[in-house]
């Protein structure tokens, strides 16, 4: 499988059988360009401008949103429900965190998630290989929380997103404080990484993705 960053919290997945499944595309003033991808599944984690611009994404995805089992060509998706925030939704709604099964991986993607993890959601999440994170704040989990739900999880790799880089415009921290939490090892990735089951981290890794 082959994962590929395409900025904030888009991800683009793409299976070894060709399936691709993008995640959580942004619009235009998000400060990072526009996706300029096709896929075959998008999932929204949740209907804001940064997360839900399903029209950015070529190729007529079809959309998977919300709870519940879904299926994305031959890989499962699970949505489990949780919160924008740490006041059940209050403040900016709900959230789905989506947990992809592909060729033989668990991925994790937690979107906007704004608290630390139940063990309902954690009982319904599983074993995680591979989880994408939220960590520059403001709007979600800031770095100390996003240290503590990886720990709830337990991946093997950690993937940082959703943080402050020199092309975005919103006003979140930038990955170092959490890669100065984490204290594990990390190592810079480029746009693209490509991952097997077999060749995962014995022990725990951070991943920092690059921005073309």
């Amino acid at each position: 499988m082959k994962l590929r960053w395409l900025g904030h919290s888009c991800f683009l997945l793409t299976a070894s059988d060709g399936t691709k499944i993008a995640t959580d595309p942004f619009n235009e003033t998000v400060g990072y360009l526009p996706p300029t991808v096709s896929a075959d599944f998008v999932t929204v984690s949740h209907e804001h401008f940064d997360h839900n611009s399903v029209r950015a994404i070529d190729g007529k995805p079809r959309t998977i949103k919300g709870p519940g089992e879904h299926k994305a060509g031959k890989h499962k998706v699970i949505g489990v429900e949780s919160f924008h925030d740490e006041s059940m939704g209050a403040k900016r709604g709900q959230n789905t965190i989506f947990v992809l099964e592909i060729d033989g991986m668990r991925l994790a993607h937690l979107g906007d998630l704004g608290h630390l993890l139940t063990e309902k959601q954690l009982e319904a999440m599983g074993q995680i290989d591979v989880l994408m994170i939220p960590v520059g704040g403001t709007y979600t989990i800031d770095a100390p929380q996003a240290v503590e739900v990886m720990r709830q999880l337990s991946p093997k790799v950690t993937i940082p997103m959703h943080y402050k880089t020199e092309v975005l415009s919103l006003p979140l921290s930038p990955v170092d404080d959490f890669l100065k939490l984490a204290k594990l090892p990390y190592r810079k990735q480029g746009t693209t990484t490509e991952m097997l089951p077999g060749g995962l981290p014995q022990r725990p890794e951070i991943f920092v993705m690059s921005y073309a």
